[in-house]
């Protein structure tokens, strides 16, 4: 019987230990460089990315994480697939797994990367939906631990809208072990399924309205941008959003040793100012670079 593959979803569906192995190869792939120990981990191996929406970190860091490890990539987007000229979800699942060894796709709708891992034979990755983005809250932790060791136990904040950041945030709290702190406007916030589920787990999950009360002694504030991508009602997300910006006001009352975190890309002047962004608390370059090898650890596993 062929064993079911290892789909790499949403972190609530992972167990706590194989994100930290997980972690643990991805810090092993960065330390050790391109010519280390198991650099070519994946050569034979073959990833299809499916992108439905624009990606710049997404894309880089998969595409040079599978070559780095010597697999092979197929880039795709919807216009340029069946999948976008009437093809269901599910077909195009089973054609794809005849061809590749992965598949990594980047949507809006998260039905359909649930419908795609239903109907695939090979491991399916969320690369982001308007649910969550677990990819990047692997790399956020281990960004986080790198300037300041275990997260569990930290204090971590969150500022701004209860987005798929935030749920995903609120997910992570339930797998590493931390404390989370979300201030976000009323109508803007978190899904209440997913801060039941972590608290469920054990996790310490807060929401307030007052960005102050929720940033006081934090270990690292994050935010992010405060419209997505195709997102309508710009203009009164951004007057809700306004008290919520993450100045260098606001991270005075975080701890003396806080760091700042935001996935990119940013809006400097809107949900972040320019002088926290590019000033000594952030590490959101790290953050960045961290995708690359997150993302190794995350094909080493999915892959066996």
């Amino acid at each position: 019987m062929t064993a079911a593959p290892r789909h790499f979803l949403e972190l609530s569906a992972i167990e706590a230990p194989v994100l930290r192995r997980i972690l643990d190869v991805a810090a092993g792939f960065k330390r050790n460089g391109t010519d280390g120990p198991g650099a070519r981990t994946l050569a034979g191996k073959s990833l299809a990315m499916i992108f439905e929406k624009p990606s710049t970190r997404t894309r880089v860091s998969f595409e040079i994480a599978m070559k780095q490890l010597g697999g092979d990539v197929v880039v795709m987007t919807a216009t340029e697939m069946q999948l976008g000229r009437g093809e269901t979800v599910n077909d195009t699942a089973r054609v794809l797994s005849r061809y590749v060894d992965a598949i990594m796709i980047r949507t809006a709708d998260d039905a359909v990367l649930r419908e795609l891992a239903a109907g695939a034979g090979v491991p399916v990755i969320n690369g982001l939906t308007d649910r969550s983005h677990p990819c990047q809250l692997m790399a956020d932790v281990m960004t986080f631990e790198e300037h300041r060791g275990d997260i569990g136990g930290r204090q971590i904040a969150w500022c701004g809208d209860g987005n798929n950041m935030a749920r995903t945030w609120i997910e992570a709290a339930g797998r590493f072990g931390f404390s989370l702190r979300l201030a976000c406007p009323a109508e803007l916030a978190p899904p209440a399924d997913s801060v039941a589920w972590a608290r469920g787990e054990g996790a310490t999950v807060e929401i307030f309205e007052d960005p102050r009360e929720a940033v006081g002694g934090a270990d690292c504030v994050v935010t992010d941008t405060w419209v997505s991508m195709g997102q309508s009602g710009a203009e009164k997300r951004k007057r809700m959003l306004a008290p919520y910006r993450v100045d260098e006001d606001l991270m005075s009352h975080a701890g003396p040793d806080a760091i700042f975190m935001h996935c990119l890309p940013a809006h400097r002047g809107e949900e972040v100012s320019a002088g926290v962004l590019d000033g000594p608390q952030s590490v959101v370059w790290d953050e960045a670079e961290n995708r690359l090898h997150a993302q190794k650890g995350i094909l080493a596993w999915c892959l066996g």
